[in-house]
């Protein structure tokens, strides 16, 4: 590794997963592990292995598949956890496994350990997973609140103990930029042993400076960074790879260090993350933001015109845009579906574009034009509905009054079966949802209902976010339409059918609890 080259860590399938609703499917997973591989991720966290028998599963699978990328398992610092990290990852061509523990004064106070006692649990849980594997990642927990004399002899510890890449997180973001840069630099210039592993920063954005922090890190001496698509993760969420990569590719003037991503996919994962994730990527978002590449007011069109370097400073090609928003109509056919979905970065095997040029078509003669963002939403729509098995919406019609209560007469399929319902509520789609709850009778609570506008006009197509919870299992449905309450109802249900698969793995025993851990 050059001095120069920074490691792509992504933790997508870890810790962005662990965000509330963003739970994956074991296929969804799957997919998603094979995107960040082709993109050239050096790292892929696949998952904590303990935390559940589906967890163990997809991260196996996941590392017996991966072509370049080493595969990595998080683990807390016990033997068992490390055991069962060990055996998820040991398919990889290259494995690593990561162990954690809180090292702050806060974070010591969880498992009630002393600083003598933290300091021998790090060295006999590195040295055990260094017996298992040659590539053992070693992570101090909230290491921005600990004492710094403390830290330098953790540290310490961990190299000694085989550890060959050090991860400093920022665990609850409170860190600055200038703080990152120091603690990094300072590590590497106190530690004994420090120029023969690699540092690495995490970082979290609960302040907004997860992509500053991480930068500085690098500046600080780290040559690692662990991010994830979207920056997805628990609450405000984790450093995003693309802004990350972005920023030292476009500025490389100041940043003198590169990646080995292959920029121009990052828009293609950026929707599917958003799309299996249910987390819609805010328009104003950098990089892979809907408005990130637009401009309207008249001055900036007009520089654009002359020149676009006046107003973008990166081009959307790079990033796997086409830089054009060409609309097609009823009137086209399957060759220039196929070619539109590829200047999008998507690539679909036959049976998929049959399904989504059926679909284009119908949305096609409700519109006028048919754009890009429609077509995302299209294809978007197809994957969710990929998961409807056991319930479908067949016909639905909403009454809609000034007064009296909404109704909704609903027909859907469930198990092959039809049955219709009349139902009201307190406006069309709280009639809709009511209605489902008759078909199908549930215990389960609407986390989130969302609707996103995909285009302009008074015919745009609508996606719906539903997220629900039952029992402690959290499902997101999305689905996507020009009848906004036909978008809910479909959304609705396909959160229904991701919520029975989870409900039979569980009584069926593939699922195992979940094990309460604290983030890395």
């Amino acid at each position: 590794m050059t001095t120069d080259h920074v490691l792509i860590f992504d933790t997508t399938l870890r810790d962005g997963e662990q965000s509330p609703g963003a739970t994956m499917t074991h296929s969804e997973k799957l997919e998603i592990a094979e995107m960040l591989d082709e993109m050239g991720v050096d790292i892929i966290e696949a998952g904590f292995p303990i935390a559940s028998e589906g967890d163990f599963k997809a991260v196996s699978e996941i590392a017996k598949n991966s072509q370049n990328a080493v595969i990595c398992g998080l683990s807390r610092a016990n033997f068992k956890d490390i055991d069962r990290c060990f055996e998820a990852v040991k398919h990889s061509k290259r494995p690593r496994i990561h162990t954690f523990i809180g090292t702050s004064p806060l974070h010591r106070a969880i498992p009630n350990l002393t600083m003598d006692e933290m300091a021998d649990r790090i060295h006999d849980t590195v040295s055990h997973a260094r017996n298992l594997c040659d590539n053992v990642q070693w992570s101090p927990m909230d290491a921005t609140r600990t004492e710094w004399d403390y830290l330098c002899r953790v540290v310490e510890i961990a190299i000694k103990a085989g550890a060959s890449t050090i991860n400093i997180p920022d665990t609850v973001g409170y860190t600055a930029p200038v703080e990152s840069a120091d603690l990094i630099r300072r590590l590497i210039a106190t530690v004994p042993g420090a120029d023969d592993v690699v540092f690495a920063t995490h970082c979290h954005n609960d302040l907004g400076m997860a992509t500053a922090n991480s930068l500085a890190a690098v500046e600080g001496g780290a040559r690692q960074i662990e991010c994830t698509i979207n920056g997805l993760g628990e609450r405000a969420g984790n450093t995003a790879l693309e802004e990350v990569v972005m920023a030292m590719k476009t500025r490389s003037d100041i940043m003198p260090f590169h990646t080995g991503i292959d920029t121009t996919k990052i828009m293609a994962i950026s929707r599917r993350v958003s799309s299996v994730s249910g987390f819609v990527v805010q328009p104003n978002k950098a990089i892979v933001g809907k408005n990130a590449f637009a401009h309207e007011s008249g001055i900036h069109q007009d520089g654009m015109l002359k020149n676009r370097e006046n107003f973008e400073i990166m081009r959307p090609e790079d990033i796997g845009l086409s830089g054009t928003s060409l609309p097609l109509g009823k009137h086209s056919g399957r060759a220039a579906l196929r070619a539109k979905l590829k200047e999008l970065g998507i690539d679909l095997a036959d049976n998929q574009l049959n399904d989504v040029f059926v679909r284009f078509k119908d949305l096609a003669d409700r519109k006028k034009e048919v754009f890009d963002d429609d077509l995302l939403a299209l294809v978007s729509a197809e994957a969710s509905d990929e998961q409807s098995d056991r319930l479908s919406v067949k016909f639905l019609r909403v009454i809609c009054g000034t007064e009296a209560p909404q109704s909704a007469d609903l027909t859907m399929v469930v198990d092959g079966v039809e049955t219709q319902v009349t139902a009201h509520g307190d406006g069309p789609v709280d009639a809709t949802f009511n209605a489902v709850k008759q078909v199908f009778p549930h215990a389960a609570r609407l986390q989130l209902y969302q609707v996103h506008a995909v285009t302009e006009g008074t015919d745009a197509q609508a996606t719906v976010s539903v997220r629900l919870e039952e029992d402690g299992n959290i499902a997101t449905g999305q689905s996507a339409d020009t009848d906004t309450v036909v978008a809910s109802a479909k959304a609705y249900v396909n959160a229904l059918n991701r919520l029975l698969v989870k409900r039979e793995r569980s009584t069926t025993g593939e699922n195992l609890k979940m094990v309460s851990y604290k983030d890395a």
